[in-house]
């Protein structure tokens, strides 16, 4: 497997664990009274525009041949750790 494969595997693998935490706030939110659910949903599009970002990193790293794709690694790892401290902030608010 390739460093980049690697790369790759691993954020999907951390976008998966976030996405199955999101499923479980979008759950809780669904039985929230109406103040508390205004915090979530704002939580909740946070965190999703951090994650399309993030995508959108990972996209151009999975979409780059030969060795470019290092060259996107940095805008990839930024994104990622705005998403996660868009999830750390969020995980707060539900209260994990």
């Amino acid at each position: 497997m390739s460093q980049r494969d690697e790369y790759l595997n691993k954020l999907k693998a951390q976008l998966d664990l976030w996405n199955a935490e999101v499923s479980k706030w979008e759950a809780r939110t669904r039985g929230a009274q109406a103040d508390a659910l205004i915090e979530y949903e704002k939580q909740l599009d946070a965190f999703r525009r951090q994650r399309d970002q993030a995508l959108e990193q990972m996209r151009k790293v999975q979409a780059e041949t030969g060795d470019a794709w290092i060259d996107l690694v940095r805008g990839a790892d930024d994104a990622w750790a705005k998403m996660k401290e868009a999830f750390d902030k969020a995980s707060r608010h539900f209260g994990k």
